[in-house]
């Protein structure tokens, strides 16, 4: 089946968790409904959840039969050891005949090509699809559909449509995320569990406290949202230019899943038929009444703020059928002598393979890049004996962005160092307007551009200046490492959430220059949401002052410690690990093991306690036998130091082979708290 009005196709989409959930609602009022199968997506935790192949098979067989479609997801990060396990179960998707697949990794769309498969795909939310240049570069690698950022409004999404022509799919119910997609570590840093790759523990919706200015304020929950609600909205879906409305909840049961359907499914015939007379609030209440959590219309209008987040129980991250918690507060691990041996010794078997092979002989000396948030911190890690700047491309406040008189007064005094300016992670297109703007003028100084993102990479790839991908590119396959180093980028950073067993793989495999983050306190939350809005709305409760940063930086605070929160000049929000990533014990083996770049994440740093770490590092990369001495003489600026992802060795996530613990999801019938 399917629906047009006024010659544009209205695709209500519909989420199935299990082949006999699929078999009831394939009957409702959908016009296509998405399932993952045993292997590869971002439901594989929860037992008795997800398709078997011939389910799949079978599924796609009822659906055209009655003129529908089926997606299947296949929208996890992908690890080394997956990317074989994926061809075999990409030949069967292409044999299965599903009328697109729904990817994430970059390494899915290279093997997809190398294989010569027909299957269509659909860019996952997970992808982050923000912006014209990102469609654009989709477009070219033969996606047909995107699944649009969260974040993003329907006056963006029509300019989008009307820009490129693509397919665009957009979230109208359910649950949603504070963060933007793929941007989230805060899961994978501390408990080892990857969002990216399905096991996200949900640290968004603990109760934290907020504290600024020495004032703490009562905000319950402040990053749990409410959930998706886009009932009253189908005319403005349209006009977006949205093709497929897409419910969220494969692992919601039947009858909820039933309900959604038959609700948005008769709302969207009703307006066909009538538009003038249309009833927006019909079944309004039947919804209210049988929520999740509260409701809000996300970003579809603009940024929500304040009113966008649930305070209520419902957004206390308890199980609904149990109201047991699945997550509590958490501390960040100490970095562990035990630990660190066993991380050495991965490290060390990389090198030594390396060596065997005649591999490990490298003629680029390994250097130390800083990421600085403004001049003085640039200078400081210059003087230092840096040898890569990185000006950020979301700075800070109260620092202001780098100016063209800023970029040339620090090539002027770099030397041999290199001056790399790095873009926004999130880039609208009045940034593209912006840093084309830059960047076409008169030739600057620079010696790189940190791209962050797909439309980056094809917008600025021929300005003339080299191209390094930063972390948030989510590079966690030699594959996917492979894909943008054909589309021009000289040099990657490894996802910061790789665990010990992936980054070997990543070090041991990978081609080409590879840069990992070894220090600082890297953003473990990439938001469009405004923590700053709770110290500007509500009354504080209570007097205390920040632990480790300024008073004038938020933090969110729970029993087992302080986030910092930074505002940047975006307004966007960076929330940071409560203490400082530290792989100085590990230095000679990275070293060894052929990693090119030592990363310092500066920007929260004094320019003097910059320096130090910087000269720190560049000791140890010159004589790595006295890694040690030095990281004895570093001391700790935040909490302590920990060892982030490389505290968890890492396994699949895949079902195939074997997956089966309970999902982290409301919808599961128990879970332990972890502590």
């Amino acid at each position: 089946m399917a629906r047009y009005f006024n010659g544009k196709e209205v695709e209500l989409l519909a989420p199935v968790g299990t082949f006999e959930i699929f078999k009831k609602v394939i009957e409702a009022n959908c016009d296509a409904v998405y399932l993952g199968g045993p292997s590869l997506n971002m439901r594989l935790m929860r037992k008795g959840y997800n398709f078997t192949l011939e389910e799949i098979t079978e599924a796609v067989r009822i659906a055209h039969g009655l003129g529908k479609k089926v997606y299947v997801t296949v929208n996890n990060l992908l690890n080394e050891g997956e990317l074989e396990e994926a061809r075999t179960y990409l030949q069967f998707l292409d044999s299965a005949g599903p009328d697109a697949i729904i990817v994430q990794d970059f390494a899915v769309l290279s093997l997809i090509r190398e294989m010569g498969l027909g299957i269509k795909v659909h860019s996952s939310v997970m992808m982050n699809v923000h912006n014209v240049e990102m469609v654009r570069a989709l477009q070219e690698l033969g996606v047909t559909r995107v699944v649009t950022s969260r974040e993003m409004d329907l006056m963006t999404t029509r300019h989008l449509r009307q820009a490129t022509g693509m397919e665009l799919e957009y979230f109208i119910h359910g649950d949603m995320c504070s963060v933007h997609g793929a941007n989230c570590y805060f899961s994978s840093m501390v408990f080892g569990m990857s969002s990216n790759r399905g096991k996200c523990l949900k640290p968004c919706r603990w109760d934290y406290r907020v504290k600024k200015d020495g004032n703490v304020y009562p905000a319950e929950y402040p990053l749990a949202v409410k959930d998706m609600f886009m009932y009253e909205h189908i005319p403005e879906l349209i006009h977006g230019g949205i093709t497929s409305f897409k419910i969220e909840g494969r692992m919601r049961d039947v009858d909820f899943v039933l309900m959604l359907v038959q609700a948005y499914g008769d709302a969207i015939d009703r307006y066909i038929n009538d538009p003038v007379g249309f009833e927006r609030s019909q079944d309004t209440k039947l919804l209210y009444e049988n929520r999740k959590r509260d409701f809000s219309t996300g970003y579809a209008f603009g940024r929500p703020g304040l009113t966008n987040i649930n305070r209520r129980y419902e957004g206390t991250g308890k199980f609904y059928s149990t109201g047991k918690v699945f997550s509590t507060p958490t501390a960040e691990r100490e970095l562990g002598e035990k630990r660190v041996g066993v991380i050495r010794a991965a490290l060390a078997s990389v090198g030594h393979e390396k060596k065997l092979a005649g591999s490990d002989k490298s003629t680029v000396q390994p250097g130390v890049s800083v990421h600085v948030n403004n001049f003085s911190q640039a200078k400081a890690a210059l003087e230092a004996g840096a040898d890569y700047i990185y000006l950020s491309g979301d700075v800070y406040e109260p620092d202001r962005p780098f100016t063209k008189e800023d970029i040339k007064a620090l090539a002027s005094m770099k030397g041999d160092a290199k001056l790399v300016l790095c873009l926004p992670r999130m880039m609208t297109e009045l940034h593209f307007e912006i840093y084309d703007g830059l960047l076409s003028g008169e030739r600057l100084p620079l010696d790189g551009l940190m791209v962050t993102n797909l439309g980056a990479i094809r917008k600025f790839a021929d300005k003339g200046y080299p191209l390094i991908g930063d972390f948030n590119l989510n590079v966690y396959n030699p594959l996917s490492a492979a894909f943008y180093r054909e589309l021009g980028v000289t040099r990657l950073t490894a996802s910061m959430e790789l665990p010990l067993k992936d980054l070997t793989g990543l070090l041991a495999h990978t081609p080409g220059p590879l840069e990992v983050i070894v220090h600082g306190s890297p953003a473990l939350m990439y938001m469009e949401h405004d923590l700053y809005e709770n110290a500007e709305t509500f009354q504080s409760i209570g007097e205390e002052d920040n632990h480790y940063v300024d008073n004038s930086i938020l933090v969110l605070m729970t029993d087992k410690g302080e986030n910092p929160v930074y505002r940047d000049v975006h307004g966007r929000n960076h929330l940071m690990m409560a203490k400082e990533l530290c792989l100085m014990p590990a230095v000679k083996e990275l070293v060894d093991a052929g990693l090119s770049v030592f990363r310092i994440e500066g920007a929260t740093y004094r320019p003097e306690q910059l320096g130090t770490i910087v000269r720190a590092y560049k000791a140890a990369l010159a004589d790595p036998t006295v890694s040690s001495k030095q990281f004895e003489e570093l001391v700790p600026v935040y909490a302590g130091y920990t060892l982030g992802a490389l505290q968890f060795d890492g396994g699949s996530a895949s079902g195939m082979a074997g997956a089966g613990a309970e999902a982290p999801t409301e919808e599961a019938e128990s879970a332990p708290a972890l502590h």
